[in-house]
């Protein structure tokens, strides 16, 4: 049971102040405010949020991530760029999710705003009243203790007034204190509606925290199961093109009739071609002795 309550704390020995009924509101003002803050930082965060899980699923459909890989690595790289896109449509619902909570607090803020108003325009016009009479009780008052010709209908006054003055004050005292109790009932609403709104978000946070886990352990398992020698086996595989060496590049002498030997070869067999004999060098008619192969002369002095 709390010991402490708006009713019992917030009175002043001076009738006209109204210090204890401004300092809670001004409290109550303070709280709307945090709610605020609290409620546009939920909708920044919620822009981040989405801008962040677009950005992720772009990077993840349009960015290159090893699109040349085969077999198991490019499962792997596969199952990565999809938790990846899990992850950003997570972001995106996480900012769905904070834009809703955003407007829960606007609505419980504009909710506790029309009841705090009803009861702030009871305490305005009472407070007015309250000062209004006790001003002319005061001045009745003075008006006694000045004029002692008076002093029976001015008594009789004055003891009016101040029976008057207490029906208004014994009135302002109970609306003081049904106000202090709403004030105090709204300030634990509120209290308790801003440390669940905010364990909430945590919690949340905290969620998208475990399913982003889930989503990384996906890839894990995905790259455990990627085996290096699978991989090369299934390039060779699929792109070999052929298992047999090129033959040595043997000398040949196209000017001796006679070819040289050969040396050793390689014991696969690799067909080699070869170039037919030569043509005989000719002189044309009335040109000196000379010989021509292949567009290439040979001048004899």
């Amino acid at each position: 049971m709390r010991e402490a309550r708006f009713r019992d704390n917030f009175w002043s020995t001076d009738l006209t102040s109204t210090v204890g009924y401004d300092s809670i509101i001004q409290h109550l003002n303070d709280g709307r405010k945090n709610c605020k803050e609290f409620e546009d930082f939920l909708k920044e965060r919620a822009v981040i949020e989405e801008k962040y899980g677009k950005e992720l699923i772009n990077l993840s459909k349009k960015k290159p991530c090893g699109q040349t890989e085969l077999n198991t690595l490019k499962r792997s790289l596969d199952v990565f760029k999809q938790q990846i896109d899990n992850v950003g449509q997570g972001h995106i619902q996480l900012a769905q999710t904070l834009r809703e909570e955003a407007k829960k607090m606007e609505d419980f803020r504009e909710k506790q705003k029309l009841h705090r108003k009803k009861i702030e325009l009871i305490m305005e016009a009472i407070h007015k009243n309250r000062n209004l009479q006790y001003k002319k009780t005061m001045e009745l008052f003075l008006k006694l203790a000045q004029t002692k010709s008076a002093l029976e209908d001015t008594d009789r006054s004055y003891q009016q007034s101040v029976t008057t003055m207490e029906k208004i004050r014994d009135e302002w005292q109970n609306e003081h204190i049904k106000a202090c109790e709403f004030f105090e009932t709204q300030e634990c609403e509120r209290i308790n509606y801003f440390r669940n709104a905010l364990w909430l978000h945590v919690n949340q946070l905290s969620l998208g925290c475990v399913q982003n886990d889930e989503k990384y352990e996906e890839i894990r398992k995905s790259l455990e199961m990627c085996s290096i020698e699978k991989d090369v086996d299934f390039f060779v595989n699929l792109r070999k093109t052929g298992s047999l060496a090129p033959a040595p590049v043997v000398y040949e002498n196209y000017y001796n009739a006679q070819r040289n030997v050969t040396p050793a070869r390689s014991p696969a067999p690799v067909p080699i071609s070869r170039r037919g004999p030569l043509p005989t060098p000719t002189s044309a008619p009335g040109e000196p002795d000379y010989a021509t192969v292949d567009g290439y002369s040979l001048v004899h002095f």
